[in-house]
């Protein structure tokens, strides 16, 4: 399997099935529209699954665990140790994550992809490509190989969620100092200066100036490519987010519907459309974190958020809840009765 492999599978959405279902939410006794963000979502999810009666049975979510060399430049207030320990509470039960995801029925996987501190737990799944990703203030994240493994990794997981009968995947992640990658990736592909796309996470105002200046930094030594997505993967982005990336990509590539999350996510979200447009299409959104720079990706991506809650968690918090709505939509869109019946 290949990246360039997995991009030539990912079919075209049934756009007959979406002008059925588009009909059918027309039909039915309300006024037309009037569920917005809604209705187009089941319209999504039937192109997606080529029915106009679309099904959510079953629901995965993915949390990606690894971490940032970056986190020497003290852009966090946290320890390189929670990692480990959050990795090890998700795949325990014991996380919003794990609240969340459980109130829709999805199961959550934990996947090891660069913790670098020691722990154990049998059920954090262990695909570590190496512990931790070197400091992209002083030099590439990590090799252009390695972060192509990372994709690959995160696209299997999907795959395998497709082949285990998985119609929704939520994606999530954990790993201290990812707001200063997801920034700084973010920064060089929205063509955005630092100040604008650097998110708080744990820190302070004073904080956010800091990392601002080492996402700066890292952009002038390593000098990404805004134009090729791996290149600036590797060298200031983050294994959890190339996973991430693969999983975007794996689950357009198996054709099922993948939700996006907050800045983290959706800077991986981000890099799998610029590697292939066509995953766009399998893409649903969920909420509008409070960090800077999530409109501007959630606009780049053409997706228009269900929630506004002043979120900035991660984990994949924000798309749990909004597969809940799904399940909602989909509920009026089966059982809401036809206007000619009233």
């Amino acid at each position: 399997m290949t990246i360039e492999s997995l991009i030539r599978q990912i079919p075209k959405p049934d756009i007959h099935a979406q002008q059925e279902a588009e009909q059918r939410w027309d039909s039915l006794a309300k006024l037309p529209g009037s569920l917005g963000e809604l209705e187009r979502v089941v319209i999504r999810l039937a192109g997606i699954q080529h029915t106009a009666h679309p099904q959510l049975n079953k629901k995965r979510t993915l949390v990606f665990c690894a971490d940032n060399g970056v986190l020497a430049e003290q852009v966090s207030p946290s320890a390189q140790t929670v990692t480990a320990a959050q990795a090890v509470n998700f795949a325990r039960g014991g996380g919003t994550i794990n609240v969340f995801s459980r109130a829709v029925g999805a199961q959550v996987v934990v996947i090891d992809v660069g913790i670098a501190c020691p722990y154990e737990e049998p059920l954090v799944v262990n695909r570590k490509i190496r512990p931790g990703t070197a400091n992209i203030a002083l030099q590439p994240a990590m090799t252009r190989e390695e972060c192509e493994r990372a994709i690959l990794c995160g696209a299997q997981f999907a795959l395998d969620a497709a082949n285990d009968g998985v119609s929704l995947l939520i994606l999530g992640e954990m790993g201290i100092g990812n707001t200063t990658t997801s920034s700084a990736v973010s920064a060089v592909l929205l063509h955005r200066p630092a100040e604008q796309t650097v998110s708080r996470g744990a820190g302070s105002a004073e904080r956010m100036a800091h990392k601002a200046a080492v996402i700066r930094r890292a952009i002038d030594c390593n000098h990404p490519d805004p134009q090729d997505p791996l290149d600036v993967l590797h060298k200031v982005g983050g294994l959890d987010l190339a996973a991430l990336c693969g999983a975007f990509i794996g689950a357009a590539a198996a054709g099922i519907a993948v939700v996006v999350d907050g800045v983290i996510s959706g800077a991986a979200a981000l890099c799998a459309v610029r590697l292939a447009p066509a995953v766009q299409a399998y893409l649903l959104p969920s909420h509008c974190s409070a960090e800077p720079a999530a409109r501007m990706q959630l606009d780049a991506l053409g997706l228009h958020p269900l929630l506004s809650a002043g979120m900035c968690l991660g984990e994949g918090t924000g798309a749990a809840l909004a597969a809940g709505l799904f399940d909602r939509a989909l509920e009026a869109y089966e059982q809401v009765v036809g206007i000619d019946e009233i």
